[in-house]
């Protein structure tokens, strides 16, 4: 009786995604595919004949939804991704599945090379997957957006971010600066970059907390 739950509750989140949040067709075998695997792994490693156990709550805090909400915030019109899959990403990301949200990511890119929001995203993505650790494919995929979008401040704040985390202020504070100087005059989030340097230097004064999303 548990797998008709399954495969009913599955058919229900593609329906959703389709109809909610209307989701193109050409994408529908991909996000089809990324449920499949979900059914997969239920087949390996669920024992759904045994008695119930109280469930482990799936990894998912403010953070996750702040961190999609503060790129669409760095991200102006004339660089907004229009592929759904960056949708779909999001959709993962802010339950905390950022291994999944990176594999949709990377299909958003091959699909348009040139789309500095969907590279943005993988950049995140990439961080968080890692515990807050720039990678290199993370630091390439900061790379690409700041590519396709030299006037954004996006990719240098989140960027930035990422060295915060480890511990590289002064890297992060010096790449922040730049961002803010190189950016153009009515970029998308510049004056959330302003405040949040502001802040980073009444950090490195001893003033207070930086209170950026961790």
């Amino acid at each position: 009786m548990s797998w008709v739950w399954v495969i009913g509750l599955a058919l229900g989140v593609f329906a959703l995604a389709v109809f909610a949040f209307r989701i193109g067709r050409n994408n529908w075998s991909t996000f089809a595919a990324a449920l499949a695997l979900g059914l997969a792994g239920y087949a390996l490693q669920a024992s759904p004949g045994l008695p119930g156990a109280p469930a482990f709550q799936a990894r998912t805090s403010s953070s996750d939804w702040a961190l999609v909400d503060e790129r669409k915030a760095m991200i102006g019109d004339a660089v907004r991704s229009h592929n759904d899959k960056v949708l779909v990403a999001d959709g993962f990301a802010r339950r905390g599945q950022y291994g999944n949200a990176a594999t949709v990511l990377r299909g958003a890119v091959a699909d348009n090379p040139r789309d500095a929001e969907a590279w943005l995203a993988l950049g995140n993505a990439l961080v968080e997957h890692a515990d807050g650790s720039l990678t290199q494919p993370a630091l390439l995929a900061y790379r690409r957006a700041a590519e396709f979008d030299p006037r954004g401040v996006g990719p240098g704040y989140f960027l930035g971010l990422a060295l915060i985390r480890q511990g590289q202020i002064e890297q992060a504070r010096a790449i922040w600066a730049e961002t803010l100087q190189q950016s153009a005059p009515d970029a998308t989030g510049r004056e959330l970059l302003r405040d949040r340097l502001a802040r980073l230097d009444a950090l490195l004064r001893g003033e207070g907390p930086l209170a950026v999303p961790q």
